[in-house]
């Protein structure tokens, strides 16, 4: 028998599984994560002068690093929104079969 809450995942799927499925919501959803998770990163680049015995970091060098850094945000978010899809769209046909087999035995 299916739980109150995974009625609720069921409906809630079944109505938002295509507009949770385009690359760009996944994107937008998760790219604020993916900001978090390279933040330290462009802060310890940006503020790279704090420190007079590190190697001096030219502008070019330095853009080059930003973009990386973007960049590795940037795909973080990405697989993070698949990944996220993925696991919902698994249990979305487990609780299916779920419910398929419980109507069988009934």
């Amino acid at each position: 028998m299916l739980t109150e809450d995974e009625t609720r995942f069921l409906e809630y799927w079944e109505l938002n599984r295509e507009k949770e499925g385009s690359t760009l919501r996944q994107i937008s959803l998760s790219l604020p994560f993916g900001l978090v998770f390279a933040l330290p990163v462009l802060i310890a680049v940006l503020f790279h002068g704090w420190y007079k015995n590190m190697i001096y970091i030219s502008n070019s060098q330095l853009l080059v690093i930003i973009i990386g850094v973007i960049a590795v945000a940037f795909f973080f978010a990405l697989i993070r929104g698949k990944v996220k899809w993925e696991r919902n769209e698994q249990l979305y046909k487990e609780l299916k079969y779920k419910q398929s087999r419980q109507d069988h035995q009934d």
